[in-house]
C-alpha cells in the first residue's frame, strides 16, 4: 500500500480493539529514537545531508538479510503528500506532529499492518515506534527490538560504551526509549480522582505496573458510579448515543465528548452492538484534516459540523 493510500483510510491496527484491557487502554506504544555515526543531527543538516539519511534508511529496509526482522517496511519522503494527507498520519499516530516541519527533508517508513513506523530526520535521524491495540507494551517492545536490530545490520548507530545511544536531546541519552500508553479515564475524571503524580526492559514493567494500577482505579471508579448514580450515568449514556445517531451539527470537541461517553456506557454494559473499533476510526474520520480531504476543498466551521454529524450518523445507523 502506498502512503498516499494509507493517507487516504482513517483505519489503523490499533483501533481494532482487540488488545488486553482494550476498553479502557486504548492502545501501546513504544519508540526508540537512533542515530547514524558521523553525520550530525537532523537540526543541523542541509537538505543535501538530510536526504542521505534518507537514502541509508532505504538501503537498510532493502537489505535481504534483515527481511525476516522489519516486515514489509515500505519509506516514502513527506514532500509526496499533500498538506491534509500529512496531517492525516498525524491523527493516526503514524508520525508525530514535529515531522510536518521542514518536511522536504524527511521521510517515513510503515509497515503494511501500520504497527510499525519510522520517522526518518525529525528530532533524531531515526525514530522507530511500535503502536499496538490494549495493554501490550512488553509485545511492542520485542517487535520495536526486532526491527532495531534489523536497521542495525546495514547501519551504523551513533553509540558510546559510557552514555549508550546518543541522542539529540540528552533526556533521551542510553536507551533512547519512551513507552506510553493511550488511556480512557472517564470515571475517575467524574469522580475527580487523582491518577498518577534503568533498562528498556524495566521502562516497560514500570509502565505496565502503573498502568495497571491506573486501569483497576478506572474499574472501580466505573462500579461505583454505575452502583451509587445510575441514573446519572446511564442518562449520561444513552443521551450521547442518541446525539451521535440524530445530531444534524457536531463540533470536533462535543463528537469527541460524546464519543467518551457512549466508549463508557459499552464498558459498563448499559448498551451494546457499537464496535470499539468503530469508535476508534471515528475518533480520526472526523477530525477536520480527514473531512477536508474526503470532500476535496476547504470547509468552514459549519460545514465541517453539518459533514461531521452526518458520517457519525451514517456509520451508527442501525446500530442499537
Amino acid at each position: 500500500m502506498s502512503i498516499k493510500e494509507r493517507a487516504a483510510g482513517a483505519y489503523s491496527s490499533w483501533m481494532n480493539a482487540d488488545g488486553p484491557d482494550a476498553g479502557i487502554v486504548i492502545s501501546s506504544r513504544v519508540r526508540v529514537a537512533r542515530n547514524l555515526a558521523g553525520i550530525p543531527f537532523p537540526h543541523l543538516l542541509d537538505l543535501e545531508m538530510s536526504k542521505k539519511v534518507i537514502r541509508e534508511v532505504q538501503a537498510a529496509l532493502e537489505n535481504e538479510e534483515a527481511s525476516g526482522l522489519l516486515g514489509n517496511l515500505a519509506l516514502n519522503g513527506l514532500e509526496e503528500l499533500e498538506p491534509l494527507e500529512r496531517q492525516i498520519l498525524v491523527d493516526k499516530h503514524l508520525i508525530s506532529p514535529d515531522l510536518l516541519q521542514n518536511f522536504q527533508s524527511k521521510a517515513v517508513a510503515i509497515r503494511d499492518d501500520e504497527v510499525v513506523s519510522i520517522m526518518v530526520n525529525e528530532e533524531d535521524h531515526l525514530r522507530i515506534q511500535c503502536l499496538l491495540s490494549g495493554l501490550q507494551l512488553k509485545e511492542a517492545w520485542d517487535i520495536i527490538n526486532k526491527v532495531d536490530d534489523g536497521l542495525e545490520k546495514k547501519l551504523r548507530y551513533a553509540f558510546s560504551e559510557k552514555y549508550g545511544f546518543l541522542t539529540s536531546c540528552p533526556t533521551n541519552v542510553g536507551t533512547g526509549m519512551r513507552a506510553s500508553v493511550m488511556l480512557h479515564l472517564t470515571a475517575l475524571k467524574l469522580t475527580k480522582q487523582i491518577t498518577l503524580g534503568q533498562s528498556e526492559e524495566e521502562i516497560v514493567n514500570n509502565l505496565i505496573s502503573i498502568t495497571k494500577q491506573i486501569l483497576a482505579q478506572e474499574l472501580t471508579a466505573r462500579r461505583v458510579l454505575h452502583k451509587e448514580r445510575r441514573d446519572f450515568i446511564e442518562d449520561r449514556v444513552y443521551r450521547a448515543f442518541g446525539a451521535l445517531k440524530y445530531a444534524r451539527l457536531l463540533s470536533l470537541e462535543e463528537a469527541m465528548r460524546l464519543f467518551s461517553s457512549l466508549r463508557l456506557g459499552l464498558g459498563l454494559k448499559i448498551i451494546s452492538g457499537v464496535p470499539d473499533r468503530l469508535i476508534n476510526e471515528l475518533m480520526v474520520k472526523i477530525r477536520p484534516a480527514f473531512l477536508i480531504k474526503s470532500t476535496g476543498h476547504d470547509l468552514s466551521n459549519y460545514q465541517g459540523e453539518v459533514l461531521r454529524a452526518g458520517l457519525i450518523r451514517e456509520e451508527l445507523a442501525g446500530l442499537t
